[in-house]
């Protein structure tokens, strides 16, 4: 079914600093004496399931979201070894790849006590939690240490980089060998673990990401034909707190209150009448991305209105952005730098708006918020959630495919029949139902390309997909060095663009081939104002630097112009 440890281990090895990569396993007494019966190797690897080894992608290294003027060390040019999540990626990466090795080296001790499907089971799942390790590493790092051993210090010292091809298909052999040896699914009454369709799905994402688009096809294929995985039939439903074990997720991480094992920092995501700050919100480049429902980008569709700019949507725009003057989290929500006071729903009485910049300085400053996976719960509990953490779903398998599908030229229905299938879901239709949605008939290879980006762009806004999209589409140095853009000052707002009738939009943005929203033209008419400039260095940043430490302790070759 998919990796969803429902019970966390007792047995958490504390994280520790060690020298270098860290590979040696971590401060164990009894590290030869442990792992030594079914029960201890299990415990070793739910640990490998900590949600501190399967970082993801921020959004906010990405033209999808916003957070008030504020830039990282991606989108401002500034990225080094000594970043602080370059170095933490790094080393957590490595210890779980350590903790791995060790379970693997130890599956013979414990011959004794486990039994032959056991072991297989066993290692199978330790390749597999390898390989996404070492995947991680690869797609964004380039040049890194292989090691398939457990090692101690000295001899971690004496590791030189490897060759990246040689990494990846050590990583295809472990997903090979997963995908031969894990189960497809597990009965209710078991623990859900690693499964074929995981190890299958995790090398289509692999594959893609090196280019090797036949791999790629093949591995999200298999995927596909295991009949294990559907897409589940609400989008809007799929990312909700109350929303567990959905035949769609594939890879996802629990998470728990009970446990303590709770998704944080969401506040800002939320507008400020209900709580929040309302100070990460979805770019304009995004919410111009959503096409409408004639299948058309904004510039292009007779149903565009820049006034309404919310209506004849895909329906995935108003299920990841707050519509304005619609119910959200107790509150009409409404950006209008007119609309003072607005209904709580709560006690059906007007309020002062502070979801407005006139009221509110500090609220979003280009008038959007999230809606994706934001529900009432968030604000209990003192704002510990318990959503999911998805790594890989359903969805993300089948535009893979279509994906190197495509870029492979090998053009045919079934290519049409995986981005219908993604599309017909958002509009809760079924895709033989060609009327009831804008179904995809190209044959073109150039126009599926621009399909199928546009399509993951509006399937998998806010789930960390965006930043190695436009990465492995070479788009990043494009994207991230425009400017941020958001609206005028309240009073300028009522001045140039609300007296006039221009409100929300007050032109029409050019989507060119890439779907990237061109606002310089509104900017230059004084309509809006940039809020930040957005830098991205192509000849550096396409791979992260190697963290400095690493260098300098260990002879590690930095990236280019690091």
């Amino acid at each position: 079914m998919k990796i969803n440890i429902l019970s966390f281990c007792t047995l958490f090895l504390a994280l520790i600093s060690c020298d270098s990569l860290d590979l040696n396993p971590l401060s164990q007494g009894s590290s030869e004496t442990w792992n030594s019966n079914a029960e201890e190797i299990e415990m070793s690897l739910n640990g490998i399931y900590k949600d501190a080894f399967w970082m993801t992608d921020d959004d906010a290294w990405t033209d999808d979201r916003n957070q008030r003027d504020a830039l990282t060390d991606i989108t401002n040019a500034t990225l080094t070894g000594q970043s602080g999540f370059i170095r933490t990626w790094w080393l957590n990466t490595y210890k779980a790849i350590s903790r791995v090795n060790l379970v693997i080296n130890s599956l013979d001790r414990a011959s004794g006590t486990l039994t032959v499907q056991q072991k297989d089971r066993y290692l199978a799942e330790a390749r597999y939690l390898r390989a996404c390790q070492y995947s991680r590493l690869l797609s964004h790092f380039g040049n890194v240490v292989y090691t398939d051993e457990p090692l101690d210090i000295e001899q971690a010292l004496a590791l030189k980089q490897s060759d990246p091809q040689l990494v990846l298909q050590k990583i295809y052999e472990d997903f090979d060998f997963a995908a031969a040896h894990l189960a497809t699914s597990f009965s209710n009454s078991q623990v859900k673990r690693a499964t074929a369709g995981a190890a299958l799905a995790m090398k289509a994402r692999i594959a893609l990401h090196s280019g090797d688009w036949a791999t790629a096809s093949r591995a999200a294929k298999a995927c596909m034909d295991l009949g294990t995985y559907r897409l589940h039939s609400d989008f809007g439903d799929l990312f909700l707190t109350k929303t567990k074990n959905s035949n769609e997720t594939i890879v996802s991480l629990p998470r728990s209150i009970a446990l303590n094992v709770t998704l944080g920092g969401r506040q800002d995501y939320v507008p400020r009448l209900a709580g929040g700050w309302g100070a990460i919100y979805p770019s304009w480049e995004l919410f111009c991305a959503f096409l409408c429902t004639d299948g058309l980008p904004i510039d292009e569709s007779s149903l565009f209105n820049p006034r309404e700019p919310f209506k004849n949507r895909d329906p995935r725009c108003t299920a990841t952005i707050v519509e304005f003057n619609t119910p959200h989290l107790g509150f009409i929500y409404q950006p209008h730098p007119d609309s003072l006071r607005v209904l709580n729903l709560n006690t059906n009485a007007l309020v002062l708006n502070n979801d407005t910049r006139t009221n509110a300085q500090f609220a979003s400053f280009n008038g959007l918020l999230w809606k994706k996976g934001v529900a009432d719960d968030w604000r209990q509990n003192n704002w510990q959630i318990e959503q999911e953490k998805i790594i890989i779903r359903y969805a993300d398998v089948l535009l893979m495919y279509a994906e190197a599908k495509i870029e492979l030229n090998e053009i045919d229905q079934s290519v049409l029949d995986a981005i219908n299938a993604v599309r017909a879901r958002a509009y809760k239709v079924n895709p033989s139902s060609t009327a009831d949605y804008p179904a995809v008939t190209s044959q073109s290879q150039s126009e599926l390309r621009r399909i199928v980006r546009v399509e993951r762009r509006m399937e998998f806004a806010l789930e960390g997909i965006r930043y190695m999209d436009i990465i492995r589409w070479g788009l990043a140095d494009k994207v991230l060095n425009l400017p941020v853009y958001g609206m005028l000052d309240p009073n300028d707002l009522r001045q140039k663009v609300v007296r006039p009738g221009l409100w929300f939009f007050p032109q029409v943005p050019e989507i060119d081939e890439d779907g990237v929203a061109d606002f310089e033209p509104m900017y230059q008419a004084g309509l809006i104002k940039q809020v930040a400039i957005r830098k991205f260095d192509a000849t550096r940043q396409y791979l992260w630097p190697i963290p400095t430490p690493e260098v300098l302790t260990s002879g590690l070759v930095q990236n280019p112009n690091y």
